[in-house]
Order: C-alpha cells, then sequence, then structure tokens
C-alpha cells in the first residue's frame, strides 16, 4: 500500500515558475533546451497556457459548503487528486534518476505517474517502485515483434493503463534541440562542455549515477553506439504514425485500460470509441510537434460535451498550476497530466522535486475549490462561466 504522501512544500518555490527558475540556474542550457522548448517558433507552447488562463469561475460566496474533496475515481481506481505526471522522454538528462523520483512520489501521494518508452528508467523498476500502479505510454515500434515484447513486459509489470501515443507521427522540428546536437548521450560539443562545468552539481550527481540512457530499450539495443548509430536505431526502430491496423491488434492483446494519448480532434475520439478504447487524453504534445495547431483547452471543450459520457476524457498540455487543473476540469476534464511541471521541479529541488511539486498543485487546488465553493471535482463544470 502507497505510504501518505507528505503535505508540506518548500516556502522558497510556490509556484511552478518559481520551480522552471531555480531548474534553469541549476542544470546545463542543453537540458533546459529540451525540456522547456517548444518546436519552431514556440506559439503553440505558449498559446497552450494562455488560452487555459482564459478560462473564468464562478464563485458562491453564500452558498453551504461542508468542505472540499480532491479525490477522483478513474478506470476503478480511487486517485487523491484529479492530475498525474504525464509521460517525458530523456528525463534522466534533466536529473539523474527522474523517473524513480517522480514515480516514488506519486505512489506515495496516490496519483498516477506515466513512464515514457524512452524515459531513462525500465518498466520493471518503476513498477517495482509503485507496486504495480504505474502506466506506460507505448512510442509505437516499427516492428511486431517488438511491440507485442513491450507490450508483454509492460502487462508483466502490472501496469493497470496503456497509453499508446498518436502525435509524434515525425519528429518535431525543434530549433534549440538542433543547436544543441541533443541525443542520448548528449552530443559533447565544446559549448555542451562548458555548460557541464558550470553546473558542477549536476555533473557530479550524473556521475555518481551513470550516463543516462533507454533503460526500457535497452535490451533491444546495439551495444556502444555513436550518436549517428543511435540516431539510425531510432528512425528504424519506431513508427509513430497510428492508424485503426495498428490499435486493433494492440487493443485485442493488452486486457487492461487503454488510451489514447496527443487527440485533438474529434474525428479521432470517435475512432478510438468505434475501436473500444477506455480513455484519450487531449494533448498537442506540450507544443512540441504542430506549432500551427490549437491549444489543447479548444478541442477538450468540444470533445469532452460530445463524447464525455461514452470515453473517459483526459488532458495534458500547458497547465501549470492548481487554477490551471480547475479550469481545465471546469472546461469537462475527467483528469489532468503535466509533465514539464514536474520536471521542473526534480531539476530543481533534486529528490525532494517531486514531493513539493505534488504537494504545491494540491494546496493550489484545494484553495480554488474552497474559494469557488466547489465540493467535488465533478462539480468544477458547475462554476465554468459559459462565454
Amino acid at each position: 500500500m502507497p505510504k501518505k504522501g507528505k503535505s508540506n512544500f518548500d516556502s522558497r518555490y510556490p509556484s511552478v515558475e518559481d520551480l522552471r527558475a531555480k531548474a534553469k540556474k541549476r542544470i546545463p542550457k542543453f537540458a533546459f533546451e529540451y525540456l522547456d522548448g517548444g518546436c519552431n517558433e514556440d506559439i503553440n507552447l505558449h498559446k497552450n497556457t494562455a488560452e487555459i488562463r482564459e478560462v473564468e469561475l464562478l464563485p458562491y460566496y453564500l452558498s453551504k459548503h461542508s468542505g472540499s474533496n480532491m479525490k477522483t475515481k478513474l478506470f476503478g481506481h480511487s486517485y487523491d487528486a484529479p492530475f498525474g505526471i504525464a509521460p517525458v522522454g530523456l528525463q534522466g538528462l534533466m536529473w539523474p534518476r527522474s523517473p524513480e523520483i517522480l514515480a516514488k512520489a506519486a505512489f506515495e501521494h496516490n496519483i498516477p505517474f506515466v513512464l515514457s518508452t524512452v524515459s531513462t528508467s525500465a518498466i520493471e523498476r518503476i513498477s517495482e517502485i509503485t507496486e504495480g500502479q504505474a502506466w506506460f505510454q507505448l512510442y509505437h515500434p516499427a516492428k511486431t515483434k517488438l511491440r507485442d515484447d513491450i507490450i508483454r513486459r509492460a502487462a508483466a509489470a502490472e501496469c493497470p493503463v496503456l497509453v499508446i501515443l498518436s502525435d509524434v507521427p515525425t519528429f518535431g522540428f525543434r530549433p534549440r534541440d538542433i543547436r544543441n546536437g541533443l541525443a542520448m548521450p548528449p552530443k559533447m560539443s565544446i559549448a555542451n562542455i562548458l555548460q557541464i562545468m558550470g553546473k558542477p552539481n549536476w555533473a557530479l550527481q550524473t556521475l555518481r549515477h551513470g550516463q543516462p540512457n533507454f533503460e526500457t530499450l535497452r535490451p533491444y539495443m546495439p551495444k556502444n553506439l555513436d550518436l549517428k548509430q543511435l540516431g539510425q536505431f531510432m528512425d528504424q526502430t519506431f513508427s509513430g504514425r497510428l492508424n485503426e491496423e495498428r490499435i486493433k491488434p494492440i487493443r485485442d492483446m493488452w486486457k487492461g485500460k487503454l488510451v489514447l494519448k496527443g487527440v485533438a480532434c474529434e474525428a479521432d475520439v470517435e475512432k478510438a470509441i468505434q475501436l473500444g478504447l477506455d480513455g484519450v487524453i487531449v494533448s498537442n504534445h506540450g507544443g512540441r510537434q504542430l506549432d500551427a495547431g490549437e491549444s489543447t483547452i479548444r478541442p477538450l471543450a468540444r470533445i469532452a460535451e460530445a463524447y464525455g459520457s461514452q470515453i473517459e476524457v483526459m488532458m495534458d498540455s500547458g497547465l501549470r498550476s492548481g487554477p490551471d487543473i480547475a479550469r481545465t476540469m471546469a472546461s469537462g476534464a475527467k483528469f489532468t497530466f503535466m509533465g514539464r511541471s514536474f520536471m521542473y521541479g526534480v531539476a530543481a529541488l533534486g529528490a525532494e522535486g517531486g514531493n513539493h511539486t505534488i504537494s504545491l498543485l494540491k494546496a493550489q487546488l484545494q484553495q480554488v475549490m474552497e474559494q469557488i465553493c466547489c465540493e467535488n471535482i465533478q462539480d468544477f463544470p458547475n462554476h465554468l462561466i459559459q462565454k
């Protein structure tokens, strides 16, 4: 059983923006820019948060209020808050053992942690930390044999939810990463070496814990790949474009809950329902794939209204605070996820970053609920100011 998560947080960092500022000072520039940046001109990156914050909530100050409860039931499990930790690639690059730090904190606070295929801890290790409660996100392999083997490993690790990623049919065009030569391990240009020398704590922690690697993929990777060979391996091994024919065998094979992440339009939600999926996550990959698309809150509102009674509708991309979670829930989301916010926390505070960030978001969300007289999470839509 999970331990009760700590409720205190570091008063020096009372917002995610404070954590972001600390993280920027604490880790090398190439690592921070990988985490912080979007694609192309970063338009959708900033639009995500800005348009969430256009949503307004109505408070009822004279209504009877017996207290606010953040507990949320999703896929048969009662979580202590309506938010989880989204999958993020290359987590160990930002701070050593990041997936393990965040998985442990999520387990103790009873919220979901989602491990990415291209993160830096293995499915089995994260399952051990969370006693089989972690979710797993599958980045679709090009070969059926590899796909099936990874899915079997996720099932053996008792992952209750498999998330299949739909919004990376091609790699995003990210100018910062191109300039920085970002890969695993990062390209050791003179600029990158100087950045590492300027962050001795990060360098020492990385040296102590070892160079990060794609641990879930390690059994399938040839040894001692150089940067060019690693890029070729990733291109040949994964084909991110999903379609109905690729999803059907996954649905047949996976006996747990199956969620489609990266949904941005009603047509894809309809197909997900027809294919027997259990949930969708409205997402634009944190503004890292399509700079010319919508922010997430716009399609979320439409999709939740049209399909919320037929499938679990969740959202990520752009949320940075408890009020952002409240706005998203009021707009129709059943649950929310955040990636960067938690990584800022770990990059800023190391082993305490996961607990601090979860505690911070819980405190912020609790304050909003009490302020507007919202007793339960499912009551948030009653407070939405329609425009």
